[in-house]
């Protein structure tokens, strides 16, 4: 379980006010001390999360927030970094309390219209002098019949447990879908150059090999100069060709007329995101000029290297085709603009750090801003020409 990616994780993200009993309640979920319980408003400063398997939902990822009600000095900081865990959240816990319920509604219904599965929960029943009142308000409100814990007494703990575990999010979904079945060799085309962690593959080339494996394919790993040798392996071409997108122009000089061709970005691209809209996104290019701005979007953060596809690569290619007078800002990891506006273009990685509902997140705020968004892999396939010619659907 610890082994399973944070981006492959069910993330549960608790909220509700300060001191409302989150803190107390994770530790009662993961069976740890995780997160500091104190009677001080605002102990919980930042997000703390844990990765942890829940029985009915598999490996998981409990999300603690800080209180919703902090008034203090760095309170706007705090609940704003609580609005941004929304953005990752498959299931959301609202704590109630007999402190009102108004603070908690605001957060119910922006999980109601993000879509977002949300319990009610009634918290530190130990404290509460009239129960049966505070459940019936909060049914009504929510339309929701809410779980009664006493986390401190480790009552309700096992009946919550078992309300998550209904809301298992049924998307079962595969990276290579559609693109190849049983018996297919597929040819995994992997650039080792300075960009590539030393000693290990990076998350997407393993995690589609291990699934090529699963789906009973016979995968082939090469690098794009051995793949000549690799090809010559084969009796017949492989029915599916996977590259790294950056390496789209010399693989598809290389690549058998019966084979096809996709990337590793352009797979998380339709695993993790929107892939209609980025190739829609795309057509952006054609409305690009030397005084546009793109907005360059990384999913993971790292110190640049010289060969930084997203921070090095991508934006001299993008400055050759359209003019050293192209703005272009990156922001990596959790960064991401409120308002996308100012750009004609934003251009997103794979994605293979966030889980699904993250990445879709941003294509919506795109979408409902009327800014053109597309992927790493859609964008270099097409400035090298050959985006009909590559499989992104």
């Amino acid at each position: 379980m610890q082994s399973t990616p944070t981006s492959e994780r069910v993330h549960v993200a608790l909220f509700g006010r300060c001191n409302a009993g989150k803190s107390t309640l994770m530790n009662a979920l993961t069976d740890q001390d995780v997160a500091i319980v104190s009677a001080e408003r605002g102990t919980t400063t930042d997000p703390v999360q844990k990765a942890m398997e829940l029985e009915g939902i598999g490996a998981a990822t409990i999300i603690d927030t800080p209180g919703l009600d902090d008034n203090t000095v760095l309170g706007t900081a705090r609940t704003a970094r609580t609005a941004k865990v929304l953005d990752r959240t498959d299931i959301a816990l609202i704590l109630f309390t007999d402190e009102g319920t108004d603070v908690e509604m605001e957060i119910w219904r922006e999980c109601r219209i993000r879509e977002i599965t949300t319990l009610a929960v009634i918290a530190q029943s130990d404290r509460i002098s009239d129960i049966e009142s505070l459940r019936r308000n909060v049914a009504t409100l929510t339309d929701k019949e809410p779980t009664v814990i006493s986390a401190l007494k480790g009552e309700g703990i096992a009946e919550l447990k078992a309300r998550i575990a209904t809301c298992r999010p049924n998307d079962e979904r595969l990276i290579t879908e559609g693109f190849c079945k049983a018996g297919d060799r597929v040819l995994l085309v992997m650039p080792q150059d300075k960009s590539a962690p030393k000693g290990r593959l990076i998350q997407p080339q393993v995690q589609t090999i291990r699934e090529l494996l699963d789906r009973g394919c016979v995968p082939m790993c090469c690098t794009p100069e051995s793949m000549t040798t690799a090809l010559e392996a084969y009796a017949t071409p492989p029915e599916l060709i996977i590259t790294d997108s950056q390496a789209f122009e010399e693989v598809y000089r290389m690549k058998p007329e019966a084979s096809t061709l996709t990337s590793f970005s352009i797979l998380f691209a339709r695993y993790k995101g929107d892939i209609a809209l980025f190739l829609e996104g795309v057509k952006a290019l054609k409305r690009i000029t030397s005084t546009s701005r793109i907005l360059i979007a990384e999913a993971c953060t790292h110190t640049p290297q010289n060969e930084d596809i997203g921070r090095v690569k991508l934006p001299r290619i993008l400055r050759k085709r359209f003019g050293e007078g192209l703005h272009i800002d990156i922001v990596g990891g959790a960064d991401y603009p409120t308002d996308l506006t100012p750009y004609d273009l934003v251009i997103h990685c794979g994605a293979c750090m966030f889980n699904r509902r993250h990445v879709l997140s941003r294509v919506e705020r795109a979408r409902e801003q009327g800014v053109a968004i597309t992927n790493y892999g859609v964008i270099l396939a097409a400035l090298t020409g050959i985006l009909d010619r590559v499989k992104a659907e």
